[in-house]
């Protein structure tokens, strides 16, 4: 079963990702902001991490990926950042910042279980 943590600021989407992923073999923790995520990523240990990248306080979704990253004992996190900036600079920063997935909001759920959908081992 595969750990899951939601780190976004709008309650809706974070709904919207948890009734998505809530139908696969996943345990699914949420956040709503960057300090948090960060806390809950320590916490849990999840397998995988959808971030959104433009959240409120000093910092942003691009700074915790790379936190994330930057740590040896969390760098096998997945992190898939999610974003209404969907242009390619802001596609190529979140790839800079180390995530191993952009999906551009509005997504498709099917987009998100595509994802997910990768073997345990390979995450």
């Amino acid at each position: 079963m595969k750990t899951v943590l939601i780190v976004e600021d709008h309650a809706d989407i974070r709904r919207l990702i948890r009734m998505t992923l809530e139908f696969e073999s996943c345990t699914i923790h949420e956040a709503g902001d960057v300090v948090a995520g960060m806390d809950a990523v320590k916490a849990w240990m999840p397998d995988l991490v959808f971030l959104d990248v433009m959240m409120p306080g000093e910092q942003n979704g691009l700074d915790l990926c790379r936190a994330i990253k930057s740590d040896p004992q969390l760098q096998r996190i997945k992190v898939f950042l999610v974003s209404a900036r969907g242009g390619s600079k802001d596609q190529e920063q979140g790839m800079l910042a180390g995530a191993d997935a952009y999906v551009v909001k509005p997504f498709s759920p099917m987009k998100l279980l595509e994802l997910i959908g990768e073997p345990a081992e390979q995450l």
